[in-house]
């Protein structure tokens, strides 16, 4: 490995011909200069320069050296200015990865939010199935509900809270629980991994009651297909509370919540990425996150009853 003090010396002293000069012009003792190029030798091998009157020229293997030489330290410096732009400007490659619910209902917007307010960030935008796995990503991930403990740091942005929806044909066709024992009759329309180890509805009043839904003709593992599937009236199933609110505005009529009073526990929006040192462009990203978080995930009587971590929460 070269060492570029001693690169810099020689290329200073092959433009100048001038130990003097180009001591002079790096702010060097000439001695200090000198043995920069003495060393530099030695680490190749052969002699570089040679004295010649009061000039220094270059041997054979000198001049031959001075063109990869150059090319090295303009490496250099343009790898260091690449650093320091990314030190200093939100810019670059950025990779965002995304609980599948969260991309069209929430995340988009702040996408678009976040290209526009950092025009030289390049955003690549991926959806995934499974919460990260490893400490070894340069992502940032959006993930709701429970993720393993990989090494990455976590951030929770918000809680969603959640209830039990169905079409109101539904409920017409087929009656209006008024207690969680009463689900056990009803068709379930099941998210994969949601309702795995049962789920438990809580109450403020009446504690709570762990239902163990029925098993279920439709199992899906998108929430978009589990959200069209209640919303077409075939049967029950668990809805994050917002969502549904969003569902409701796009079409009237399609979404009622049941049993009033019983909730499953909020689910937590979490963003992991790895310690350290962040670019700006990721520090940017969290700055505009934690702006775009909508005020319903933050509900006063969570942040002051119900908040433990993400991992004691039930997987979403």
């Amino acid at each position: 490995m070269h060492d570029l003090d001693e690169l810099a010396a020689f290329a200073a002293v092959m433009e100048s011909g001038s130990l003097t000069r180009s001591a002079h012009d790096l702010g060097l003792a000439k001695s200090t200069l000198s043995r920069r190029i003495s060393q530099l030798e030695t680490r190749l091998g052969q002699p570089l320069m040679r004295r010649q009157a009061n000039r220094l020229l270059p041997t054979e293997a000198g001049q031959m050296f001075h063109g990869y030489c150059r090319k090295i330290l303009e490496l250099a410096e343009q790898s260091q200015c690449a650093l320091d732009t990314l030190r200093h400007e939100v810019s670059g490659e950025l990779e965002v990865h995304v609980h599948g619910s969260l991309v069209r209902s929430w995340l988009s917007e702040v996408v678009y939010r976040f290209m526009d307010r950092y025009p030289g960030v390049n955003l690549t935008v991926r959806t995934c199935d499974t919460p990260p796995q490893s400490p070894d990503t340069h992502a940032v991930t959006l993930w709701l509900g429970q993720f393993p403990d990989v090494g990455l740091r976590h951030e929770t942005l918000g809680w969603l809270t959640r209830s039990i929806y169905a079409h109101p044909d539904y409920f017409a066709r087929e009656g209006t629980p008024d207690h969680p024992r009463e689900l056990a009759h009803h068709a379930w329309v099941d998210l994969l991994g949601e309702t795995d180890d049962g789920l438990v509805l809580n109450h403020a009043q009446l504690g709570s009651y762990r239902f163990s839904p029925p098993i279920s003709r439709l199992k899906v593992d998108q929430h978009c297909l589990h959200n069209d599937a209640l919303a077409q009236g075939r049967g029950l199933g668990v809805l994050a509370d917002w969502l549904a609110a969003r569902r409701e505005d796009a079409h009237p009529g399609c979404l009622q919540r049941c049993l009033p009073g019983w909730a499953p526990a909020p689910m937590a929006l979490n963003a992991l990425h790895a310690f350290g040192h962040q670019p700006r462009k990721v520090t940017a990203l969290m700055v505009l996150l934690r702006e775009a978080v909508p005020a319903p995930w933050k509900p006063a009587s969570l942040a002051e009853t119900q908040l433990p971590s993400g991992n004691d929460l039930a997987f979403g």
